[in-house]
């Protein structure tokens, strides 16, 4: 009999981040009081689900974001080191359009291969290590559902893995809004299909 699993992998709530910096793996960045309200309205979307495992980044923001879920269901909160957020030379600093570290010449040369990219952690490195944590999950929920809570990058680069397109790709067209849930639907130990969901709005 075929074993039917659903594995929700959501990016976390909005962070307080005032200074606009790229926060990376930095600790100390938690959720801002929108970001709270995101997670606790995923969160009422998904009690009545069958959710029976969740694990999130170790990043406050990440747990921050899973607290709600796990509560709903009477769960603890699982860290898995692989859910992590991508590496980024960047860290620490402003890297808006035309502002930071982006108008320092010296700073060009990192963005010289996008398709490895040249700036942070392979995409195939993230794929690979995103990947494991999906089975993971999918083993601990067999027959049942989990949720992972990660990053946008990671996120987004474990969907292009699974769905066989290409890892590289521009950030603007990233389909992985705050607090957006990616859900990977399994037989036994097959990816099946996927959904996209933006449960706490905009």
């Amino acid at each position: 009999m075929t074993e039917k699993t659903i594995v929700h992998v959501m990016r976390h709530g909005e962070v307080h981040n005032p200074k606009g910096i790229l926060y990376g793996r930095l600790p100390d960045y938690h959720l801002s009081e929108r970001g709270r309200a995101q997670a606790e309205a995923v969160a009422e979307w998904l009690a009545d689900r069958d959710i029976v495992y969740v694990v999130a980044s170790p990043l406050e923001r990440a747990q921050e974001t899973a607290a709600p879920i796990a509560a709903r269901h009477n769960l603890s909160v699982d860290t898995d080191d692989e859910l992590i957020e991508s590496l980024n030379v960047f860290q620490g600093e402003r890297v808006s359009p035309g502002d930071g570290a982006l108008r320092n010449p010296r700073n060009w040369w990192h963005l010289r291969d996008p398709r490895t990219p040249s700036w942070g952690e392979p995409y195939k490195e993230i794929a690979a290590r995103m990947t494991s944590a999906l089975h993971r999950a999918r083993s601990k929920a067999a027959g049942h559902e989990a949720v992972c809570v990660s990053h946008q990058l990671p996120v987004e680069t474990l969907r292009r893995a699974i769905t066989h397109k290409p890892l590289h790709h521009f950030p603007t067209r990233r389909l992985c809004n705050l607090a957006s849930l990616t859900s990977f639907y399994f037989h036994d130990d097959e990816c099946v299909g996927w959904g996209y969901a933006e449960l706490a709005g905009k």
